[in-house]
């Protein structure tokens, strides 16, 4: 197993999330625990030494089998991240009383590792408000050794990223970001991992294989005939500031592969990451081309944010659905969603990508609905 070295700590490149854990009768909230068991085993037996957990995985019940089944282990020898869940805001004023339950469903008295779970426009206002006494709060915790490192994972946008890194940076010490070769360019991952490393804050990668997708996504070249999973997981291995890699493995067999995988470090070669990022805008390719100039906005009566929005309904198309356009458009007022759009096609005349805007915000609008 690869180790990378924070604070003094050995660190497990390879982590495991406990977000897909085998279930019985493909119900989320009802975990294999006698799989679940051997899966843990075998990865502390291999070096696994990181495990990721969350309140609302599994229905809740993510946190409870993970402090179970690890309790067999001596409690130095593994280290355990929990998040609080503001990205369900009915949470936002309840962190004490939450936090107290982590630590009872997981068995322990302390988090070797805690964040701000999914910062993103839904929560950030929330997030920074005094008021809701958040951060306060967990810096508290952290002094009184209940928690040993605070930090953020982010699904928001850089204006919404930068916003909590200027409030709350310089108490931040890792953040944990959606990476892989598939959102380098497509969701700006790149320019985020740059952003968080300008603070001085170590990356730690969370979808890898953007929820399975890209594990069956075949290659030409010297990659041809190299499994998805590996192939992206040596693009991970070739980024620089990367600590801790989770993957929400779901069966003993990806889990077995997976270790393979990060029992050395193979970087993928320039020629080959390239290919990748080639591959990744091929893919992507049927987005919309939005360069965010911006000519639209000035001649839109309506104001909206015409480049976002389309980065948004880029998103959801390419993911058909899924939960970041609705997240991000849930603190958006009514009269700046897509359905605002009067389809006056006056953004369209300035448009220098010809994009029909009008019909995209349309279809966007029946998209949300459904």
């Amino acid at each position: 197993m690869i180790y990378k070295e924070f604070q003094g700590k050995k660190l497990s490149a390879l982590g495991l999330g406990a977000m897909r854990l085998p279930v019985l009768e493909s119900a989320d909230s009802r975990i294999d625990e006698e799989s679940t068991a051997k899966m843990i085993d075998y990865a502390m037996e291999k070096g696994i030494n990181y495990f990721d957990t969350a309140w609302g995985y599994h229905m809740g019940n993510s946190e409870i089998v993970m402090g179970k089944l690890l309790k067999k282990y001596p409690r130095e020898s593994f280290y355990l991240a929990d998040k609080f869940p503001g990205y369900d805001l009915s949470n936002i004023g309840k962190v004490e009383e939450i936090f107290e339950k982590q630590l009872k469903k997981c068995g322990v008295e302390y988090f070797d590792f805690y964040m701000f779970h999914n910062v993103c426009e839904m929560n950030i206002d929330e997030y920074l408000d005094p008021a809701y006494g958040i951060f306060d709060y967990l810096m508290r915790q952290k002094q009184k050794g209940r928690i040993k490192h605070l930090g953020f994972s982010a699904h928001g946008n850089m204006q919404t990223m930068t916003r909590f890194l200027q409030s709350y940076g310089k108490d931040m010490e890792f953040c944990q970001l959606q990476i892989n070769w598939l959102d380098w360019e497509f969701q700006a991952a790149k320019e985020k991992v740059e952003l968080v490393r300008s603070y001085g804050i170590p990356v730690w990668v969370m979808e890898p294989l953007r929820g399975g997708k890209l594990v069956n996504v075949e290659f030409d070249g010297s990659l041809q005939g190299r499994k998805g999973a590996e192939v992206a997981f040596r693009f991970l291995q070739g980024l620089e500031g990367v600590t801790v890699i989770l993957s929400g493995m779901s069966n003993f067999q990806q889990l077995a592969e997976n270790i393979q995988t990060f029992e050395k470090s193979e970087p993928l070669k320039k020629d080959e990451a390239e290919y990748l990022l080639a591959r990744a805008r091929e893919m992507t390719g049927k987005s919309l081309p939005c360069t965010s100039c911006r000519y639209c906005t000035s001649k839109c009566p309506m104001e909206l944010n015409i480049p976002y929005l389309i980065e948004l309904y880029n998103e959801d198309k390419f993911s058909n659905g899924g939960f970041m356009a609705p997240m991000a458009l849930s603190k958006v007022p009514e009269d700046k969603k897509p359905s605002a759009c009067l389809g006056c096609r006056a953004c369209e005349e300035v448009c220098p990508q010809n994009i029909k805007i009008s019909e995209a915000m349309s279809d966007f609008a029946l998209r949300l609905k459904k």
